[in-house]
């Protein structure tokens, strides 16, 4: 019943990107745009140019959902997400510095160096957040996260501000957007979003088994070390691939999954593909949202999710008492 929701929710979401913006279009240039290529009215060139974006907002969607759940489970921390855990900041860095000193331009070079900062800065966050008692605590592991995130962020303005070239390519790229979504971005970004879920999907019985606790699952035949070290790097490679091509759009993992997990329960093996699908569903919507308030211009997506995010963070924070998973 919740699958069947999902789609059907994912499925308005998608026919309202297509039809909603700065320019709303009617049910005939709908289908005109959809179904009749040889039709070359202004609706319906308006609905073909939407469904670039509207796939991509999906699909980046899915995969911020399915990397917050993954790295919710390997930290056993129940506000884990890619924007505080600072790992949107790491990638973000990476792309600033291959566009300041290796002119950097194409999202296949984008990527693999968003992937690249995304992942030292999750071991490094990770390192920092398990030093002393008790090892990695929700509680650390958010505050090893802000003051990562903060670090980073100032290292990326001291290398924009004195060149100018570089503010402009980032400063749009910088709030997060799907608005420059494209068929070749796309493209080589199918591939991460494949495996990422695929791993995340045959990860997921044994992350439950990680739930009760290391010795536990060391017990039932678990390698936790191998198991925590490809759940992490699946989660790492969705949002370094995502940050890299739409910008560091936060909160949308945190959003996806606790949503799922309120409604299916903690079993990661239900949890992962749906939380897939209501990550695409609050970006896409987002999305139209970001566009309808800022008309005629638009409001980017990473600020409208940050706007719902960041109020959830603390209500989760208050009543959950940062407990871990």
């Amino acid at each position: 019943m919740v699958l069947s929701l999902c789609l059907i929710l994912l499925g308005i979401c998608v026919i309202a990107s297509l039809v909603l913006g700065s320019r709303t279009v009617g049910l005939d240039e709908l289908i005109a745009g959809l179904f009749q290529p040889d039709v070359d009215s202004y609706g319906a060139n308006v609905v073909r140019q939407r469904i670039a974006r509207t796939v991509f907002s999906v699909f980046c969607g899915a995969a911020l959902g399915v990397s917050g759940a993954l790295m919710q489970a390997v930290t056993r921390n129940p506000i884990a997400d890619p924007s505080i855990l600072g790992v949107n900041t790491g990638a973000a860095l990476f792309v600033v510095c291959g566009i300041a000193f290796l002119n950097i331009s194409t999202a296949n070079q984008y990527i693999w160096l968003a992937i690249v900062g995304a992942m030292i800065t999750a071991v490094f966050v990770y390192g920092i957040g398990s030093m002393g008692r008790g090892g990695a605590t929700p509680l650390k592991l958010v505050l090893a996260g802000a003051a990562t995130s903060a670090a980073l962020s100032s290292l990326v303005s001291a290398i924009i501000i004195p060149r100018s070239y570089v503010m402009d390519q980032f400063r749009f790229w910088q709030v997060g957007s799907v608005g420059s979504a494209n068929w070749n971005a796309i493209t080589t970004f199918i591939p991460f979003l494949i495996f990422g879920l695929l791993i995340g999907i045959l990860a997921a019985s044994a992350l439950n088994a990680l739930a009760l606790g290391d010795d536990v699952a060391t017990g039932l035949g678990v390698r936790t070390g191998t198991l925590r070290m490809i759940a992490a790097l699946a989660g790492v490679l969705l949002c370094g691939a995502t940050t890299a091509l739409a910008g560091p759009i936060g909160f949308v993992g945190l959003l996806s999954t606790h949503i799922i997990r309120l409604i299916l329960g903690p079993d990661l093996r239900f949890v992962i593909p749906m939380a897939a699908l209501s990550g695409a569903i609050i970006l896409t919507i987002s999305d139209v949202f970001g566009r309808l308030i800022g008309s005629p211009g638009e409001l980017e997506v990473g600020v409208v999710t940050a706007f719902i995010g960041a109020p959830l963070l603390i209500i989760i924070a208050m009543k959950a008492k940062v407990r871990s998973l």
